[in-house]
């Protein structure tokens, strides 16, 4: 009879369950999966670029001893990177990094040259007195659960007093210090190029700490539980203790940031480091680290820190002011954040 339809053939049935699954995504959609995969290629991308760039406007700036002074001058920022890092992919955020870390070295200064410790006590006492931070932090986060930003608006505060308190506002010079306690400021020649000791104590972090998230049970509850926490809850991860414990790492990676900071400085003083914590948020969020938590790798953080080292460093070369430095750096901030709201969409 005219004007019915035919029943559905099992080849026509077929090709409308096929139809289903083709994948009818556009380019832009596909680079954007793409980069939620490897959140470490944009920073990369943008690392080559501003190399390129800084070197065709001024030739000094792939000279070695300028290359020496970039690689000097990201160790710092590129450890506290870490522990930033470790905390941020928590879905945390860690405001009192940068004073930790310099409570961390008045604490080194004060115990080697005020109380003339072994140089081995001293740095314990440092090590002691991140991890000592880090807990503080965990344990108002976890226990009392209250957010990470105001925890650590508050330590900010708290560390900040104390270490002028300990110090007396007073600097420790380098000449006062053991050669092991500035040790990390030493250098060696690498094809030209001069690396400190800790530039090499940055990339073993680097290295232990992408281990730790990549091949253990534990960085794998690390980012479960910044992806989604009640879900990770759920799937029998302890999710207080394992904050606890990023805490707790992150207040000893400052310890060592603090370590370098003495001998980048060869010195210890209470005004040292003032935009760490700026600096160290911007390496991590620059570096494809998502602020939202569960994404995001330790290496990115490092493109990131070098990000930063380059821009500032070529921005100042070609004869910019320090405040157009800090507006660039301030730009990249806002556009790795927009990237990143971009990127999220691809898991929708």
């Amino acid at each position: 009879m005219s004007g019915t339809s035919s029943p559905p053939t099992a080849s026509t049935a077929a090709l409308d369950l096929a139809s289903q699954f083709i994948d009818r995504r556009t380019p832009l959609s596909r680079v954007r999966g793409v980069l939620h995969r490897f959140p470490a290629i944009s920073p990369g991308i943008v690392l080559l670029v501003a190399v390129v760039v800084f070197g065709i406007l001024n030739p000094r700036f792939l000279a070695p001893a300028n290359l020496s002074l970039i690689t000097q001058q990201v160790a710092v920022i590129g450890i506290l990177g870490v522990a930033e890092t470790l905390i941020i992919l928590t879905a945390g955020i860690d405001l009192s990094v940068g004073a930790a870390m310099v409570l961390s070295s008045i604490v080194i200064g004060n115990a080697v040259a005020g109380l003339h410790a072994p140089s081995v006590v001293g740095l314990i006492a440092g090590l002691a007195t991140g991890l000592a931070a880090g807990a503080l932090n965990g344990i108002l986060v976890t226990r009392l659960k209250l957010p990470p930003f105001i925890v650590t608006l508050g330590t900010l505060s708290i560390f900040t007093a104390l270490l002028l308190l300990v110090s007396s506002g007073a600097t420790v010079q380098g000449t006062s210090l053991p050669d092991l306690v500035t040790w990390t400021g030493g250098t060696f020649r690498v094809i030209g190029v001069d690396i400190s000791y800790g530039v090499v104590l940055m990339v073993a972090l680097y290295l232990l700490i992408a281990y730790m998230l990549g091949r253990t049970a534990w960085g794998r509850h690390v980012y479960a539980v910044g992806d989604d926490r009640e879900a990770a809850r759920l799937t029998g991860i302890r999710v207080d203790r394992v904050l606890l414990s990023v805490y707790v790492l992150a207040g000893a990676i400052v310890a060592f940031a603090a370590w370098t900071q003495i001998g980048r400085d060869f010195g210890s003083s209470p005004n040292a480091a003032t935009d760490a914590n700026l600096n160290a948020i911007t390496a991590v969020v620059i570096g494809g680290t998502s602020l939202f938590g569960g994404r995001g790798t330790i290496w990115g953080t490092l493109l990131g820190a070098l990000i930063v080292g380059v821009f500032r460093n070529g921005l100042a070369l070609v004869g910019l002011d320090v405040l157009y430095q800090t507006l660039a750096v301030g730009i990249l901030v806002i556009a790795a954040v927009a990237i990143d709201q971009w990127i999220r969409k691809s898991k929708s």
